[in-house]
């Protein structure tokens, strides 16, 4: 008896602690090694990945026989069987096309891309790796029907299907599931609090409405970064890129941008990780001189030199301004002159401008980009139950252009989550919080500056003295108000010197706009979200739910919102389901139908529903044609709820129903008659934007005319959410070798939300009934005469029809033994009457046609690669509240060559972006695109 018990207890040992060890080579049908490859033990969490050179290891609790599955992004998985240790297992993985590539959210679950319910695009190892573009992130401009909008050379804003503004609150990216946009504003800040170059696993993107399983805020599309998994990619990687930018305005200055990954598996339950990557640089410098008209267009006729209203596009401190009218009236400069009937020798229409600084003068164009991240990642049971927090920071400096173009320095976000998940259901939560640093207005400063010098009330005065004593020297109108500049500019403040550097300083620390220009915020988002589903649990079909609640906290110190009495909170809430189920034989039918409830405490709720049809053709399936309708809706965002901030000529001015109350702000009053009502100065509030006010147009067509029949009522109504119903249709296949991508689609709006700009006269009401005392002359009227009003740009919805429509077309194939060459179409086209409603901006800022095309081969020698990619697009309008103005077409080249050294796990690459130096630019405002001229090196796996 003892003996078998010490049998079975030596038997019980074996069995136990047997292990088993397979290695081998994972490589491409041309003999490639693929780096970075998933060799996992079918039906459980253990597995390893491929080193630089292709090889691996790969050693198990587990006794033959047992399965292998193979994988590597872009290539046909393999599964193959283990049938006795020590085996030696090379495997060779065929390329796949891009319709066979894995996608998640499409439909929130795996799915082929060929089967998709909708249009999706992807950026996985293979572009990333090789992209000719300076990083991952300005490559994702080569997939159809995107659209990058550089904001700067660190800030780049990403959109599809038209409504591009850099603030673009109708986007979304998501990063390893959370939401990266900065509370204070809304919006994300490109890649500023993103990802890691080593870091990335892929890249997905939804063009157009997602509201359906995403929430409101994925209205125009989305963007899907996933990281790679510290248990599948273990070791050591890091990058190093260094060179050049060039730009005319701005000179060859030295760029640095380099990045490492650490992650490492201490056992099939605990892994962590860490990221860290910083870029240096000049940015793109910004110096158009031209004017800008009264409906805020670039104007080129119009300069410092002939117009004495001149606002230049990159000049700033001509924002304070005065009609010569007003000074004339102002008793405080009738009682300087020796004679009150010298006024007389004033054009009393002119409006005259101080005079600004350039936009170099203001800051320093330097671009630095820090971020991190770092995760710790438990699975208790060894399986796909994983319990994780990741922390993630980003800061640096840059330029945003917005309502005004700011200077983004030592800017702080930072994100916490904790997410609980396995490959049925995740439950996650996370905060993310920004502190704006130093940043502050340009435009703002340059004002400020100019008022740390000399008042606006003592600059005009002397500025009408200096015209009257010219005139009356004999001057001509233009000498006399060039003389009348020079007299009033008299030692203004020069940069460079002490004397505006302090100044500077002062201003640029300061938070009232109208002695400084600081930016400030410390707000917050807190999110939660969870979904499950059920495809484990029933053959019917593919059921889904899930929910989300989002909480946002204003905290901007009255710089940006109505917030300077305290925070201002209000919360979001959704919940969703989603049912996917194939039909007909061989299941060539593929229904997927979802639908959305959501709620804003501000707001009643909606409904988003979306069905889709997809169907297998032919005999091998090997065509897909489908169909799809949803309904999208946008709550008003933060800004437009939220936002009192005075741009300069207008007040930027949301409508929540308690906003426009709060925006109450002192004016100073000049003219006799005002002074009569109420003195030197008045306390106006923003609701008179709403309940009493004219268009701008008629305001401006009523100061050419003087005929008060020109004036139109305005008073716009409050924020409502926006509404779309969105048509699509596409088709995927492969012809001949040729891989084919394409789909329209049909989007119609209701309640279009955006802007308006009106126009608020201080007394007197818009349906001049209200008359000045003894005479017929409407008060409001008088007011616009003496410039005793306040612009606002307002938001409101419209009930104008606004439809947008647009097609793409993707085509890609193998020529010349395996040279990769693929080129995209798209066309984009606003259906929408701009006459009929001239004071509401829709901000389209789309290319109706676009063309793209790339070029390359992995392996044209031995280690040696190349990818060349072209891009032109159309001629298009830009608009916003700081500029509008045309950008004309442009077309770009980027190229790169790379080498492998596999014996250095290195890769080595030469490229640029925009090769021929083309300067160029995507929004009006901003500094021209240069070339970037760069030598990388990525080392994998170390």
């Amino acid at each position: 008896m003892k003996t078998t018990l010490k049998l079975l207890t030596m038997l019980f040992c074996v069995v136990s602690f047997a292990q088993t060890t397979i290695k081998g080579k994972i490589t491409d049908n041309t003999g490639l090694p693929l780096p970075g490859s998933n060799i996992v033990v079918v039906g459980t969490s253990s597995g390893t990945i491929s080193d630089f050179d292709g090889n691996y290891t790969l050693t198990v609790d587990q006794n033959p026989p047992f399965f292998i599955r193979v994988s590597y992004t872009g290539f046909e998985t393999q599964t193959i069987e283990i049938t006795a240790n020590n085996q030696t297992i090379d495997v060779t993985l065929v390329e796949g096309n891009a319709l066979d590539e894995i996608v998640i959210s499409a439909s929130r679950t795996p799915e082929r891309i060929f089967e998709s319910p909708v249009t999706i695009e992807r950026f996985g190892l293979k572009e990333i790796k090789n992209t000719a573009s300076a990083d991952f992130y300005d490559g994702l401009e080569n997939l159809k029907g995107v659209d990058i909008n550089t904001n700067s050379l660190t800030f780049k804003s990403i959109n599809t299907r038209g409504f591009a503004t850099f603030a673009n609150t109708r986007f979304m990216q998501l990063v390893d599931g959370m939401d990266n946009s900065a509370p204070a504003l809304n919006f994300p800040l490109g890649n500023l609090l993103g990802m890691t170059e080593t870091d990335i696993l892929s890249v997905e993107l939804l063009p157009g409405a997602s509201s359906a399983l995403y929430g409101a805020n994925a209205f125009n599309g989305i963007l899907f970064m996933r990281s790679k998994s510290p248990f599948d990619h273990t070791g050591i990687s890091a990058y190093f890129k260094g060179g050049i930018t060039s730009q005319e305005a701005a000179g060859d200055n030295e760029y640095k941008d380099y990045g490492i990954r650490m992650a490492h598996k201490f056992s099939d339950k605990f892994a962590v990780k860490v990221n860290f990557a910083y870029l240096q640089g000049t940015d793109w410098a910004a110096n158009d001189t031209r004017g800008k008209n009264d409906l805020n267009f670039i104007d080129s006729s119009s300069t410092r030199e002939n117009d004495p209203a001149y606002d230049g596009v990159n000049s700033y401190g001509e924002l304070a301004s005065s009609s010569l009218r007003a000074v004339a009236e102002s008793p405080a400069f009738l009682s300087q002159l020796p004679n009150p009937s010298l006024v007389d020798l004033l054009p009393l229409d002119q409006v005259v401008s101080r005079t600004g600084y350039n936009e170099a003068d203001l800051t320093n164009y330097d671009a630095k980009s820090l971020k991190a991240d770092w995760g710790l990642y438990f699975r208790p049971w060894e399986d796909d139950f994983e319990i994780q927090y990741v922390g993630k920071i980003g800061s640096g400096s840059t330029i945003y252009q917005g309502s005004n173009r700011y200077s983004i320095n030592n800017f702080f976000l930072q994100q916490h989550k904790v997410e609980i998940k396995n490959d049925n259901f995740f439950v996650r939560g996370y905060v993310t919080a920004d502190n704006a640093g130093d940043s502050y207005d340009l435009v703002f400063t340059g004002v400020n500056i100019n008022r740390q010098w000399k008042g606006d009330n003592q600059w005009f005065g002397e500025y009408a003295a200096g015209f009257i004593g010219a005139t009356l020297a004999g001057a001509t109108g233009d000498e006399a108000h060039a003389q009348a500049r020079q007299a009033a500019d008299t030692g203004r403040l020069m940069p460079g010197t002490t004397e505006f550097q302090n100044a500077f300083n002062r201003v640029t620390s300061d938070t009232d706009v109208l002695t400084g220009s600081k930016f400030r915020s410390e707000s917050k988002i807190y999110h939660a979200d969870a979904n499950y589903n059920f495809s484990h649990l029933t053959d019917f079909a593919d059921i889904q739910v899930g929910g989300s609640y989002r909480q946002y906290v204003l905290n901007s110190f009255g710089s940006v919102y109505t917030d300077k009495d305290g925070e201002i909170d209000y919360s979001e809430s959704g919940i969703y389901t989603q049912l996917q189920k194939n039909f007909l034989e061989e299941d060539r039918l593929k229904v997927t139908a979802s639908l959305r409830y959501d709620k804003s405490e501000l707001f009643d709720a909606f409904f988003s529903p979306r069905i889709s049809l997809g169907y297998n053709i032919g005999k091998d399936k090997n065509h897909n044609v489908r169909a799809s309708f949803q309904t999208g809706f946008r709550n008003p965002d933060t800004q437009a709820l939220y936002i009192g901030l005075n741009a300069g000529r207008v007040i930027l001015l949301g409508s929540a129903s308690d906003n426009p109350e709060r925006e109450n702000r002192a004016f100073p009053i000049n003219s006799a008659y005002g002074q009569s009502l109420f003195g030197s100065s008045i306390q106006f509030s923003g609701a008179n934007a709403y309940n009493n006010s004219f268009t701008a147009s008629s305001v401006g067509a009523f100061a050419a005319s003087q005929n008060p029949g020109d004036l139109e009522i305005a008073n716009p109504s409050l924020v409502k959410p926006e509404q779309v119903s969105s048509y699509e249709v596409g088709y995927r296949g492969k012809v001949k070798g040729f891989i084919i991508d394409a789909s329209a689609y049909f989007n119609q709006y209701q309640d279009f939300l955006s802007t308006v700009d009106v126009v608020a006269p201080f007394y007197g009401d818009v349906q001049l009934t209200q008359n000045i005392p003894g005479t017929n002359v409407p008060e409001a009227v008088a007011a616009l005469a003496s410039s005793e009003f306040q612009a606002y740009r307002a938001y409101t919805n419209t009930d104008a029809d606004v439809n947008s429509y647009g097609a793409a077309l993707g085509v890609s194939t193998k020529i010349f033994g395996g040279f990769d060459l693929s080129a995209n179409y798209t066309y984009a086209k606003l259906d929408f009457d701009r006459a009929a409603n001239p004071d509401f901006q829709t901000n389209f800022n789309t290319p109706e046609h676009k063309v793209k095309a790339s070029f390359g081969k992995t392996e044209l020698l031995k280690n040696f690669g190349f990818n060349v990619a072209w891009r032109w697009s159309d001629t298009y309008i830009w608009e916003s509240s700081f500029v509008n103005g045309t950008v004309p077409s442009f077309h770009v080249f980027d190229a790169q060559i790379n080498y492998i050294v596999p014996s250095l796990k290195s890769t080595f690459k030469v490229g640029a972006a925009n090769l021929l130096n083309d300067e160029y630019f995507t929004a009006a405002g901003t500094g021209f695109i240069g070339a970037q001229y760069y030598v990388s090196w990525t080392i994998n796996n170390l």
